[in-house]
């Protein structure tokens, strides 16, 4: 215990030196901790999310409720603005008991509208004026408390009614429940467990980095331990001790940081994803094994680096730097990670177990490390070969010559990122055809679709559609159902009657010749919507809600369906306006086709407008050729944001522990400026010494990126392929992290080349 102690006091000794060798350590052992916590706190945010939305349900399947003192008419009215989904409710209390939504405190009258704080910033931004005419004028009258929202950025409202019916809402006595949750299938265990190795592997690499930070010192330190009469095994007690509190400051830190991260939390959105502070709590077990955890780590690490080194009563003696690393271990951890994985090559249903969970986690963890093992011997290697250039290059090579092994611990962070980011990208690209579906829409023949149910100015809506700003063309037709005369078309629809000019008719089949007075049978495929085999030249037919007469010509001509621009290819009675009378049948339902430039978001953002004002009950959307399935969209965006994340704190890793090489050099800076060394052959040199690492780095990155990429598509049963933009995206994005620390290390190295760091004590 006394060595221990004496090791711990000997962390802070040395005067300011060693306070700042201290929270250096500190601030990068800080870092690693804050990210373990950030990660473990997700299940808590997904959670969190998870229980909002289920308690703000408001759909009851199957469930018949009276009308009564309790009930309320809820109806769905989501839109979107930006890209951005909007979810709306109209709500129409039936009684003073009737249940009031999650976060808020008093249900919105007609004419009244109660919304999100991010929709409520975003109605009074310059912007909120091509909102606000979907709430119809509506006064503002509250906003919704965070208990009723997933996250403080979500767009929600719900807007009161009286004119709301039981047609179209749903009764409910009750907010609550939650749709039925959708399963994981083993392919998506497989990405989220691969996700979870890649994004916190790197943090493990950087932690082992961080408590060697001030290795010389301490080596010297322990060297005149020795000469003073310490042996080995106490020097070895010591240096536990200074790393066991260089570990429990630096969780220290680590809590702090991740205490102040908690609340910068919701400040952040990424793809539409935002969360609440009392969102990000680890669960306690997982905090209790970091605290414990990182200290072991901080001990065992400390002890395996002084194997390497053996510290003498005289001075330190690197082995290293005289004889070769060898190669043989380094290639053991990728071949057992190989092994564990080769089992459940073309047998993706067994990752559905969660034996075989841990066995392919245990798998990529080992095939990563061998990125770390490898590439201090490939760095060691080839700077043996390097040395001839410009004065700054040979400072360079001859820095990484003597210690190449700092150089490259903090390199292999940004290799494990990058190979496991590489790996996972040819994942997602082979699997993302299992989860992206053809939608039938073509986007060639327009750009939007809008869809009016039952107005009774159906023509005067489709002209206001096609007169709204920045519309360049499109096509619209009326339509309703049918039915042989004498039976209600709400009883036993039949089929569908569509009135269009022939341009828009055009659409929905393969017309020919056509003119005004024109009618169409048009003949689809037997099992996509319903048949108009009993339709047949001369038969009277009821049409719309009102069930208007009207006779089916005898000229009537029969023509192949033509699937429209959605994708629809069904049976349907076309007929031109001189063949029929609209304004006589009643309320119709109004599709329009219409094209805008897409480089213009505010078009399509007019047209939901004016489609609100119309009516309601109206659909607008953009015509999309794929379209990919919500859980495997959401899994992707979890990638990115943690790539994200995990990429930002790994560059302040990096910038740490820049510095920290700086300021232990900062006597031989000072030397080379008083003997003449220009500040810009020094700051090159710095630049050399970092980038030689990095260029070797991530060649080993995408060497083991592609070996984990082509694993993980045979497991899944799909070809091996190569997407080099995403390679290329990949390390450009790490090595652009690597130059911005560089650059910002720069500032520190002109501070540190003053001939005034000779002077020593």
């Amino acid at each position: 215990m006394s060595d221990l102690l004496l090791g711990a006091r000997m962390a802070f000794s040395g005067g300011r030196d060693g306070w700042a060798r201290a929270l250096l350590t500190a601030f990068g052992v800080g870092i690693g901790v804050a990210l373990l916590l950030l990660a473990a706190a997700v299940p808590a945010m997904l959670q969190g999310r998870q229980a909002r939305g289920d308690a703000r349900f408001d759909f009851r399947l199957g469930e018949q409720l009276p009308a009564a003192a309790n009930t309320l008419l809820v109806a769905p009215f989501d839109t979107e603005f930006r890209d951005r989904p909007v979810r709306g409710r109209l709500v129409r209390p039936e009684g003073p008991q009737a249940p009031l939504p999650p976060g808020v405190s008093a249900l919105p009258r007609d004419g009244e509208v109660v919304v999100s704080p991010a929709l409520k910033e975003l109605l009074d931004s310059p912007e909120g004026s091509l909102f606000a005419p979907r709430l119809g004028g509506a006064e503002v009258v509250g906003t919704i408390g965070p208990q009723g929202l997933p996250g403080p950025h979500e767009l929600a409202f719900y807007l009161g009614s009286d004119t709301l019916g039981s047609d179209g809402s749903n009764r409910i006595d009750a907010f609550g429940g939650g749709p039925p949750s959708e399963e994981f299938g083993p392919t998506l265990i497989l990405l989220v467990v691969i996700i979870f190795v890649v994004l916190l592997l790197p943090i493990a690499v950087f932690l082992g980095a961080a408590v060697r930070f001030g290795g010389e010192p301490r080596e010297r330190r322990l060297a005149a331990l020795r000469l003073i009469g310490a042996d080995r095994r106490m020097t070895r007690r010591i240096a536990a001790g200074e790393a066991v509190v260089g570990a429990l400051l630096g969780i220290v830190v680590g809590g702090l940081l991740f205490a102040v991260g908690r609340q910068l939390v919701p400040l952040v959105t990424l793809w539409d994803i935002s969360v609440y502070a009392g969102d990000v709590r680890p669960s306690l077990p997982i905090v209790a094994l970091i605290v414990v955890a990182v200290p072991v780590v901080a001990v065992v690490v400390s002890l395996i680096a002084l194997r390497r080194v053996a510290i003498e009563p005289l001075g330190v003696t690197r082995r290293a730097s005289t004889t070769r690393r060898r190669l043989w271990w380094r290639l053991i951890p990728p071949a057992i990670g190989l092994v564990l994985l080769e089992p459940l090559v073309s047998d993706v249903r067994a990752v559905g177990e969660a034996l075989t969970r841990h066995q392919v986690a245990a798998g990529v963890v080992l095939l990563l490390i061998g990125a770390v093992t490898l590439l201090p011997w490939l760095v060691d290697l080839l700077v043996r070969r390097l040395g001839r250039g410009p004065v700054a290059w040979q400072l360079a090579i001859r820095r990484l010559q003597l210690d190449s092994a700092t150089s490259a611990r903090l390199v292999s962070g940004v290799a494990v990122a990058v190979a496991g980011t590489i790996g996972l990208q040819m994942l997602f690209t082979g699997v993302q055809r299992q989860y992206t579906t053809e939608t039938g829409e073509d986007p060639t023949r327009a750009t939007s679709y809008v869809r009016l149910f039952d107005i009774p100015e159906g023509s005067a809506a489709m002209n206001q559609l096609l007169a709204v700003p920045g519309v360049t063309g499109g096509t619209g037709t009326l339509w309703a159902r049918i039915a042989r005369d004498g039976s209600s078309p709400e009883a036993a629809p039949a089929g569908y009657l569509r009135i269009g000019d022939c341009r828009a008719l055009a659409e929905y089949a393969e017309l020919g010749r056509c003119a005004d007075g024109d009618v169409f049978r048009s003949l689809g495929p037997p099992d996509d919507g319903p048949s108009i085999d009993a339709f047949v030249p001369g038969t009277r037919i009821a049409v719309g809600e009102r069930a208007a007469s009207w006779t089916l010509p005898a000229d009537t001509r029969t023509v192949p369906a033509r699937a429209n621009p959605i994708g629809w290819k069904r049976s349907e009675i076309l007929a031109t306006p001189g063949a029929i009378e609209a304004g006589r049948i009643g309320p119709l339902s109004v599709e329009t086709y219409l094209d805008f430039d897409r480089d213009d978001p505010d078009t399509l953002e007019r047209l939901r407008n004016t489609a609100v004002q119309l009516t309601r009950t109206s659909w607008v959307g953009r015509l999309s050729a794929t379209a990919q399935a919500d859980r495997f969209v959401t899994i992707q965006r979890g990638l990115y944001v943690g790539v994200v994340v995990t990429l930002l704190l790994i560059g302040v890793s990096m910038l740490v522990g820049l510095l920290e090489q700086l300021r232990e050099r900062r006597r031989l800076l000072a030397m080379l400026v008083a003997v003449g060394t220009r500040r810009a052959t020094l700051a090159w040199s710095v630049f050399w010494q970092t980038v030689v690492p990095v260029l070797i780095g991530l060649t080993v990155a995408v060497a083991f990126g592609l070996a984990l990429g082509s694993v993980l598509l045979r497991m899944v049963n799909m070809p091996i392929s190569v997407s080099w933009p995403v390679i290329g995206m990949s390390t450009g994005l790490a090595a652009a992290a690597v130059l911005l620390v560089t650059g910002l290390g720069l500032p520190a190295l002109w501070r540190l080349m003053n001939p005034v760091g000779l002077r020593a004590e």
